[in-house]
């Protein structure tokens, strides 16, 4: 213990001081911001004073007319070289900052000057995030504003790049601002804490002209590209899992709803949302950092591009934007990319055809719940209390006489099925527990089930349910990592007859392994 609160007191002194530091660095950059009005402001008055007339100074002090205006020109040589900096659109140190983008054609003067009166708007500071934010501001743009609710966590840091291990506990918004003030001390960082919601996403978005979905989502989405619709922003929007990923730019150019040369929004692409039960977070799904990282890195090239293009709609009215399309991007398939062509905006879209429903009352209001419309899924609650077991009390059943057969512990006393994926197994188990994954459970019990009066030739049951019903007298334990898919393998279980006709007894560990962890055994591995 003494070890655990020596590592957080020293998490909470690097904190203070990178708090410090961060806040040594904006009085920096203000005070350099008023140097340069306060030169620019004297440079201006004397260039209003009345310049002096040479032929004045002829008898006053004596200088030849051949030598006059040689001697004036090297009089006024320190004054020119002050005023060189103030030549020039960008700063000094600008040039030299963004010199390896500045010599494109792509980028070039007018470009970087775009980037630095534009403002981005960045709405999850994770796995996407972190990369586009990094690379936004270390192109140069003039603002960025940060929107996230989180605290960063361990399990965090091997994709979302901004975060540190010594930053663990500090607010996501935070930490990322730490660091990025670090990359380039010249853009203006905006931090926006908490999450967005419909009440908050108008006023929030309406200060920037660009906005990038980093959120992971579908509500969230949803949300982002209705307001962007309503507010005239154009939105980069991506995701990841796993290894695969997908971006697209939605509402652009972002002409006003009904407007059918605008660019499709979110609704347009994916007017339902999906299943709520195929909806896979990182956390249980998995991310490779890598891929993550593919798709934030995109997300900032699209937002470059659109932010440097000259003008969105040139003089024939046809739009100089890339046609809408989406990109897919899978790690271990060849090509890795694949775009798909996009229809445009979609004539009965509730968010932007002319017969929109999503309007910015209803949005402000509160009346649109988007959690409902996406729907949620309910923690699992289907057993009853006689067919559970606290992880507490599972333990003591490893130690103790086993109440149901009146045996001393051991090994072979039950069975205990864990129904994580193999993948999941191997990286850590509780001892003598057999791996039967719930998608094998799942399979199994779609198809249809053998039964004694199936008269099928040479019908075979499974392999894991033959295993189970071989052993009659012995009960089954069912854990999995979070105490969802053990319940529902437990209800499949007993339609199998595994239970005897209620002669034998099938339950599940409460909370599964991650009750285990935190109530039995504190040093089993989390994931």
């Amino acid at each position: 213990m003494a070890s655990v609160s020596v590592l957080e007191s020293l998490r909470q002194q690097i904190a203070a001081c990178e708090a410090q530091l961060l806040d040594l660095r904006r009085q920096l950059v203000e005070a350099e911001h008023q140097q340069r009005q306060q030169r620019e402001q004297e440079r201006l008055q004397r260039s209003a004073q009345k310049a002096p007339d040479p032929l004045a100074y002829d008898f006053t002090y004596g200088i030849h007319d051949d030598f006059r205006t040689e001697i004036f020109a090297a009089l006024s040589q320190d004054e020119d070289a002050q005023q060189a900096t103030k030549r020039w659109p960008l700063e000094r140190t600008e040039y030299k900052r963004y010199g390896r983008q500045l010599i494109m054609p792509e980028i070039g003067l007018q470009g970087q000057l775009r980037l630095r009166h534009a403002s981005v708007l960045i709405i999850g500071v994770g796995g996407l995030g972190c990369p586009a934010a990094a690379y936004l501001v270390g192109a140069g743009v003039g603002t960025i504003g940060l929107v996230d609710g989180d605290v960063v966590e361990e399990s965090n840091l091997h994709r979302q790049i901004l975060h540190s291990t010594g930053r663990v506990g500090m607010t996501k918004v935070d930490s990322a601002v730490v660091a990025l003030h670090s990359l380039n001390p010249i853009v203006k960082l905006v931090p926006h804490h908490g999450r967005l919601t419909p009440e908050t996403a108008i006023p929030t978005l309406k200060p920037y002209d660009l906005v990038l979905d980093c959120t992971d989502t579908p509500a969230s989405r949803y949300l982002i590209s209705d307001a962007c619709v309503l507010l005239g922003k154009p939105l980069i929007s991506a995701s990841a899992l796993r290894t695969d990923g997908q971006l697209m730019v939605l509402n652009n150019p972002p002409l006003p709803p009904g407007d059918t040369a605008g660019g499709p929004c979110y609704r347009c692409v994916f007017p339902k949302p999906p299943p709520p039960e195929s909806v896979v977070s990182c956390g249980d799904g998995g991310i490779l950092g890598p891929v993550v990282g593919v798709m934030g890195v995109l997300q900032a090239l699209e937002a470059i591009k659109v932010l440097t293009r000259s003008s969105p709609l040139p003089t024939n009215g046809a739009a100089s934007v890339d046609p809408p399309s989406l990109l897919i991007f899978s790690a271990y398939a060849n090509p890795m990319f694949r775009t798909i062509r996009l229809r445009t905006r979609k004539p009965k879209c509730a968010t932007c055809s002319a017969q929109a429903t999503v309007t910015p009352e209803a949005l402000n209001s509160g009346s649109l719940d988007y959690v409902q419309f996406c729907g949620s899924i309910n923690p699992v609650n289907t057993l009853g209390p006689n067919e559970r077991i606290s992880a507490e009390n599972y333990a003591k059943l490893r130690l103790d006489v086993n109440p149901f057969t009146g045996r001393e512990p051991s090994k072979d006393g039950h069975i205990l099925v864990d129904v994580r994926e193999k993948v999941q197994f191997d990286l850590c188990s509780l001892e003598g527990s057999v791996n039967i994954p719930f998608s094998v459970v799942s399979s199994t019990l779609g198809s249809s089930v053998i039964r004694p009066d199936d008269a099928v030739e040479n019908a075979k049951e499974p392999d894991w349910v033959s295993e189970l019903k071989s052993h009659p007298d012995k009960p089954i334990f069912v854990v999995c990592r979070l105490g969802n898919d053990s319940q529902l393998t437990v209800k499949r279980m007993k339609n199998l007859g595994l239970d005897s006709g209620g002669q034998r007894w099938i339950g599940d560990i409460k909370g599964g392994l991650k009750a285990w962890r935190e109530s039995v055994d504190r040093d089993f591995p989390e994931y």
